[in-house]
Order: C-alpha cells, then sequence, then structure tokens
C-alpha cells in the first residue's frame, strides 16, 4: 500500500498532467479548427498557418518547461516532509 506522501505525490502530478494535456488538445485542435476564420496575412503567409507552425511550438516548450521545473518543486517539497 502506498504511503499518504506517495499517493499525495501522484494525485498532483495525475491533476497536473490533465490540466497540461489539456492546454495542448486546445492548442493543437481547437485553436487550428478555428484558425481557418482568421483570414488574412501574417509576414506574407495566412494567419492560420503561422499559428498552427510556431505558435503551437512555443506553447509545447511552455508546457514542458513548466511541468519540469513545476515537478521539481513538487519533488522538493515532499522530499522535505519525509525521512
Amino acid at each position: 500500500m502506498p504511503s499518504d506522501r506517495t499517493a499525495e505525490y501522484w494525485r498532483r502530478n495525475r491533476r497536473m498532467i490533465a490540466l497540461l494535456l489539456a492546454i495542448w488538445f486546445a492548442v493543437t485542435f481547437v485553436v487550428g479548427w478555428f484558425a481557418r476564420s482568421l483570414a488574412f496575412n501574417f509576414f506574407g503567409w495566412p494567419f492560420s498557418f503561422w499559428v498552427a507552425a510556431q505558435g503551437a511550438l512555443i506553447v509545447y516548450l511552455a508546457i514542458v518547461w513548466f511541468y519540469a521545473g513545476w515537478m521539481h518543486r513538487v519533488d522538493a517539497e515532499l522530499e522535505e516532509g519525509g525521512e
């Protein structure tokens, strides 16, 4: 049986993963779906193409950066409480 600290760790981890996957889904599919109505040129390219090609990559990197930092804090926080 996992300890309370282990259960808390995984509960927080699963909650954050669910939130970040929801953001990933919104950026990947929802923005792409509605980008068709953004019919203007942006630096010579259709804006919807720019959003899909550049904006999504920036958000993906931000998700990875945030998750790594957040997990570092959670690991340190839960490590302090035990032993």
